[in-house]
């Protein structure tokens, strides 16, 4: 059996805050997952799950307190200096807003030159590596001349794609990349990125609040909840027959064109939400009250152990 590309084992992550001896927060609860060569795994959840800082961690720009990352059998979870600097050739990013993720006062050209000058590459190979790559994402050749201005919300995140894969990178970490994009250009960027997986054979990371968008895109997904997967799958199991009550409300929150039908799945996502909140809620007063921080850490467990039974 092939070893996965990325695994995460237990993985914590837990920023530390103001004040004279108060705690790390923990955001990531200790979870398992892995991405395997030229696969995409999707991550889903609400706002201020962990999706984020999950990709975050596998970047290094997160910091691990617990569990372990690896990435081709070594272990990332804390690598520095030019170990991290290392690794940019082989995992790289495509973040949720282009234009502020892209220097304005660089033309196009320069942008996507710069990662691969910085790692060595002659001027002229890196000029036709340039062209290469607006090709390969749909811009015109005189792109490279122009500045992110200059473009659309769709065309910069083109321009991103075109960055990450600059280097050559064997896994892509996709945050949100096409919730500020109209849904007809999110269908076009979509279809970009499984085309470049199947021409390439990169892995991605395909981080999203949107199952619609997860289930166009992903082989396997994994569903945030409170900084713990509570349901991990293949796609179709996970999308069609969810487990987790938590799942079933991410689905029933899509929209359908029928009003019966709609005001039925609303009433099943609020039967939904009452049940995890009769659940959670007793202990997250205590935790907010300081009376037991440590029930806060734990909920998530509690909630698959209350679903199980």
């Amino acid at each position: 059996m092939t070893a996965p590309l990325v695994e995460a084992t237990g993985l914590k992550v837990a920023y530390p805050v103001s004040g004279f001896r108060r705690p790390p927060v923990e955001i990531v609860h200790g979870v398992d997952f892995h991405i395997d060569a030229g696969e995409t795994l999707g991550i889903v959840g609400e706002s201020g799950s962990g999706k984020t800082t999950i990709g975050r961690a596998i970047l290094g720009l997160a910091p691990v307190s617990g569990g372990s990352i690896t990435f081709d059998g070594a272990d990332i979870s804390h690598a520095a200096g030019a170990a991290r600097r290392a690794l940019a050739k082989d995992i790289q990013v495509v973040f949720q807003d282009p234009y502020s993720s892209l220097n304005p006062s660089l033309t196009i050209g320069r942008t996507l030159a710069e990662p691969l000058l910085v790692q060595g590459w002659d001027k002229d190979k890196a000029t036709k590596r340039v062209l290469e790559l607006l090709d390969r994402v749909g811009l015109p050749k005189n792109a490279a001349e122009r500045l992110p201005r200059e473009f659309s919300g769709g065309q910069r995140q083109r321009v991103a794609i075109a960055r990450a894969l600059a280097p050559g990178p064997r896994l892509i970490i996709c945050d949100e990349p096409v919730s500020g994009l109209d849904l007809s250009t999110q269908a076009t960027v979509l279809d970009l990125f499984i085309e470049i997986q199947r021409d390439t054979g990169v892995a991605y990371m395909f981080i999203s609040h949107d199952l619609a968008v997860i289930r166009h895109i992903s082989h396997r997904v994994g569903v945030l909840f409170r900084g713990e997967i509570v349901e991990l799958g293949t796609t179709a199991a996970v999308t069609n027959d969810p487990q987790n009550p938590y799942t079933q409300r991410l689905l029933l929150a899509a929209p359908v064109a029928n009003p019966r039908a709609q005001r039925a799945r609303r009433a099943e996502r609020l039967r939904l939400r009452e049940e995890q909140e009769a659940t959670y809620g007793g202990l997250e007063k205590l935790a907010r009250r300081g009376i037991a921080r440590a029930a806060a850490e734990t909920t998530p467990r509690q909630f698959r152990k209350a679903v199980s039974s």
